[in-house]
C-alpha cells in the first residue's frame, strides 16, 4: 500500500488484496481501481503462497484473485480463503472465459467472476457492489455489538446534541457503526430537529482529513446547483472572468453536506446521481473530469419515498442515497428532552443577553409537555430566547410561552388526523355528561392538576373549569 495513504483517508476502510503472478497486471489493476473506482486501500501479492499470511496480517476485506498461478492455484486458494476467512469476499479475475469454471467458483464462495479482457466499467461496478456488501456486513456486526452492550465509543462527538432519549441514543450508535463507510448517509426528520448537528457528528466520527462543507440546495435552479457544486472554468459563460472552485472540490477529502435534498429539480437530481455513481464531475466549461473525494451526507424534511412513488424524485437516486439512512425523532416523540433543552437554551440566552439565569416555574414544564412543537427544537429555542429577552429578575414569567402556545395549538399533533373509530360499535355511547367528565379528568391528569393549563387544553376558561370540577365533586358526594 502507498505510504501516502493514511488511516484517515483510506477507501474503503478495509483493504483490497490483489493476487496475481503477473506484476504488470497488478500495476494496471491498481491504477484502474484508484483512478476509476477511487479506491486507495490496496495491497498486492504476486506469490499466491503469501496470500493467506497477508490476509491474516492486514485488514483485508476483499480479494481480487487470479485462477491460473504457479505454486497455489487460484481455485485452491479460493477454498482456503472461504474456509479460514469466511468474512473476506473474493472476486475472481481470470484470463479464462469459461462459464463452467465461473459457476464452479461461485459455488465455492466467490462473490463474482470477471474475465481480464472484460470492459473496465463492468469490473469497477462489480468491485463497487462487493465493497458495499462488505461495508454493510461490517456495519451490521458493529451495530449488533453496540446495541448488545448499549455503549458509545465516542460520546464526546454527540455532546452538542442535548438529549437523554433512548431513540436518539440508538441514532448515535447507528452513526458510529456507519461512520467508517464512504457511502452516502440520508438524514431525514422534520424541520428543526437538528439534522445539521447530525451531519457534523457524522463528519467528526469519520475522521476524514478534509473539512465539512454545507450547502442548502433548496431553491437552487439547475445551473446554479451545478455551478455551486462543481464550479466553473474561466470563460464558461458570460461574466465568468475567473475560474470558480465548486463545493465538491472545497470539501476535498472531507464531507459534503447537502441540506433540503428533497427540493432538488429533476435535472439536478440527474447530476447528483452521476456524481454518486461515477464518482466524477465536470466543472462548467471544462471537458476534464474531476473525482469526488468527499463523503456525501444529505438531509431532508420531506418524505422521499412518497416523492419517488409520485414521480417527483428519481427512484435510482433515492435508493443510492438511502444506503445508510437515519430518522431523527421529533421533539414531541422525545418529550423527556424538553426540560434539558429548556435549561440549556435559557442558560445560553442568559449568557448572550448578560442576564442571570432565572428560576423556572414548575408549571412551565407541564405546559410545554402538552404542546406538540411543530417547529421542534428550533421552536423551543426561539421560545426560550424570547422569554429570556423579556425577563427581569426572579422567577421566569410564563406569559410569553402562553401567548405563543395558544389554545388551538396546545396538545394538537399537526400530523394527526381524526379517527372515525373513536367508539366501539358493540358498546353503547356515553352520555354527553359522561364524555365531559372524561375530558375533564384527562385534562387534569395531563396538566398534573394545574387548572390553568387544563382549561387551555379543553378550550374553556379557568372559571368554567373550576365550576365543572366543583359540580362534579358535589355530585360525587351526594
Amino acid at each position: 500500500m502507498s505510504a501516502s495513504v493514511t488511516p484517515a483517508n483510506r477507501n474503503p476502510g478495509f483493504g483490497i488484496l490483489m493476487v496475481d503472478d503477473e506484476a504488470s497486471f497488478l500495476r494496471s489493476l491498481s491504477m484502474v481501481l484508484e483512478r476509476r473506482g477511487g479506491y486507495n486501500h490496496l495491497y498486492r501479492c504476486q506469490d499466491s503462497r503469501d496470500a493467506l499470511a497477508m490476509i491474516a496480517r492486514e485488514p483485508i476485506g476483499l480479494v481480487l484473485l487470479d485462477l491460473t498461478m504457479p505454486h497455489v492455484p487460484g481455485e485452491e486458494l479460493l477454498k482456503q480463503i472461504t474456509e479460514q476467512h469466511p468474512g473476506v469476499g473474493v472476486i475472481i479475475i481470470s484470463g479464462l472465459n469459461q462459464v463452467e469454471k465461473a459457476v464452479h467458483c461461485i459455488r465455492l464462495g466467490a462473490f463474482d467472476y470477471f474475465v481480464k479482457t472484460t470492459e473496465e466499467d463492468r469490473l469497477i461496478e462489480g468491485v463497487r457492489r462487493a465493497v458495499e456488501m462488505q461495508e454493510m456486513r461490517l456495519e451490521n456486526q458493529a451495530m449488533r455489538r453496540k446495541f448488545l452492550t448499549d455503549t458509545l465509543e465516542r460520546p464526546e462527538v454527540f455532546s452538542p446534541i442535548i438529549t437523554r432519549d433512548k431513540g436518539m441514543r440508538s441514532v448515535f450508535q447507528y452513526l458510529e457503526s456507519v461512520a467508517p463507510s464512504g457511502q452516502p448517509v440520508l438524514v431525514s426528520g422534520e424541520s428543526g430537529v437538528g439534522k445539521e448537528l447530525i451531519a457534523h457528528a457524522i463528519h467528526e466520527l469519520s475522521n476524514r482529513p478534509g473539512r465539512l462543507v454545507c450547502v442548502n440546495v433548496a431553491g437552487l435552479d439547475d445551473n446554479v446547483f451545478a455551478d455551486t457544486l462543481f464550479g466553473h472554468s474561466r470563460g464558461a459563460f458570460t461574466g465568468a472572468d475567473q475560474a470558480r472552485v465548486g463545493m465538491v472540490e472545497q470539501a476535498g477529502e472531507g464531507t459534503l453536506f447537502l441540506d433540503e435534498i428533497g427540493d432538488l429539480s429533476m435535472a439536478s437530481q440527474v447530476k447528483l446521481l452521476r456524481l454518486l455513481q461515477e464518482g466524477e464531475y465536470y466543472p462548467l466549461g471544462s471537458d476534464k473530469p474531476k473525482r469526488i473525494r468527499a463523503r456525501v451526507v444529505v438531509a431532508t424534511h420531506r418524505d422521499l419515498e412518497q416523492k419517488q412513488l409520485a414521480g417527483e424524485f428519481r427512484k435510482d437516486l433515492y435508493y443510492r442515497l438511502r444506503i445508510h439512512q437515519v430518522e431523527i425523532p421529533s421533539l414531541r416523540e422525545r418529550k423527556g428532552d424538553i426540560p434539558l433543552l429548556l435549561d440549556h437554551f435559557l442558560a445560553e440566552a442568559a449568557t448572550e443577553l448578560s442576564k442571570s439565569k432565572p428560576t423556572v416555574p414548575k408549571e412551565l414544564a407541564v405546559l410545554l409537555d402538552n404542546y406538540s412543537f411543530p417547529g421542534n427544537v428550533r421552536e423551543l429555542r426561539a421560545l426560550a430566547y424570547d422569554a429570556m429577552s423579556q425577563h427581569r429578575t426572579g422567577v421566569l414569567s410564563m406569559d410569553s410561552f402562553r401567548r405563543a402556545l395558544d389554545q388551538n395549538s396546545i396538545s394538537r399533533d399537526v400530523t394527526s388526523e381524526p379517527s372515525i373509530a373513536f367508539f366501539s360499535p358493540d358498546q353503547p355511547l356515553p352520555t354527553l355528561q359522561e364524555m365531559a367528565d372524561m375530558l375533564v379528568d384527562e385534562a387534569m391528569r395531563r396538566s398534573q392538576g394545574n387548572q390553568s393549563i387544563a382549561s387551555s387544553l379543553l378550550g374553556i376558561s379557568q372559571p368554567a373549569l373550576s365550576k365543572r370540577l366543583k359540580k362534579k365533586a358535589d355530585d360525587s358526594s351526594s
